[in-house]
């Protein structure tokens, strides 16, 4: 059978809500293998968030942050969300998949860097590092969880808006790591949901080589999932 992906936009929704619906399909799809697998598009009220690390440095202490800080059962350290980033959620069985977590960290990945280019932005990865950059800029983080083969959060791209409740913590836990978005690099203001359409469409038209590409990744990247 053709792997398949429901997309859905939910718009602008607050963090733990979101994140209490992933916990439920998750949990509907362990009780029904057959559920189909989902990506929901969406961007979140300005929040904080932080996955499991032991090393929680890059929040720089918690009591300076602007807006409320979300501990989470993703991998990797800190990072901002709030409006104008577009924030995608995979309720992917992996099992479907040949259950290879780097190699859907890397599909990730490809998927965000074509998005980018349809804006005529030349975005490549980093070697030893997860995400998706504009030369030494970063423009896409990827922290993803799983539970039981079956994942949750995802990636979260800059579109537009403003970024400078990035320089509260220590993004990512990359040092001196300047953001960016697809209006500073463009000095264009395109509308969340647009592109939201186009990474839901290629989404959907790329699922099946999530199945189709052997491992290539650096050891760095373990530290970008959490499995439960």
């Amino acid at each position: 059978m053709k792997p398949t992906l429901e997309t859905r936009w939910l718009g602008r929704i607050n963090f733990p809500d979101a994140l209490a619906r992933q916990e439920a399909l998750v949990r509907a799809k362990r009780a029904d293998p057959a559920a189909p697998d989902e990506l929901w598009l969406l961007e979140h009220e300005p929040v904080y968030t932080i996955g499991r690390a032991p090393d929680q440095s890059s929040l720089r202490g918690a009591a300076h942050l602007p807006h409320p800080l979300v501990a989470i059962n993703r991998g990797g350290q800190a990072t901002y969300h709030g409006p104008g980033q577009l924030v995608g959620y995979f309720l992917i069985d992996l099992r479907r998949y040949g259950q290879d977590l780097h190699r859907y960290l890397r599909w990730i990945e490809d998927l965000l860097i074509e998005v980018l280019a349809s804006s005529g932005i030349n975005a490549t990865t980093r070697t030893g590092l997860t995400g998706v950059w504009v030369e030494q800029r970063k423009i896409a983080s990827i922290g993803v969880g799983v539970r039981h083969w079956i994942t949750m959060h995802g990636f979260a791209l800059n579109v537009c808006g403003d970024l400078a409740p990035f320089g509260h913590i220590t993004p990512c836990g990359i040092t001196n790591v300047t953001m960016t978005s697809i209006e500073k690099e463009t000095g264009t203001v395109l509308e969340l949901k647009t592109v939201a359409t186009s990474a839901a469409k290629l989404a959907r038209k790329r699922v099946a080589n999530l199945a189709g590409r052997a491992s290539a990744f650096s050891p760095k990247m373990l530290t970008t999932f959490t499995a439960d």
